[in-house]
């Protein structure tokens, strides 16, 4: 019963205080296992489109429930 999920955060840029969205994917070996395999996508501002290496946004971060993702198998590579 192996899933993969998506995790979100929103933060401010410090550069022009609009969104930045991250994101990361984990993996749960069953629904009583931690998460595993825990892959940092990135972050991105929205507004100016400021790359983050690390989530380095200031403010308070707002998380998001994780969702399942489920992938086709065609970017495993990625």
């Amino acid at each position: 019963m192996r899933k993969q999920y998506l995790h979100l955060s929103a933060s401010l840029c410090e550069k022009c205080d609009g969104p930045v969205v991250a994101g990361s994917l984990a993996v749960r070996e069953s629904e009583i296992t931690k998460e595993t395999d825990i892959r940092q996508i990135g972050s991105i501002c929205l507004a100016c489109g400021h790359r983050y290496g690390k989530t380095t946004a200031r403010g308070i971060s707002r998380q998001f429930p994780p969702a399942e993702w489920k992938s086709d198998g065609r970017h495993d590579s990625c």
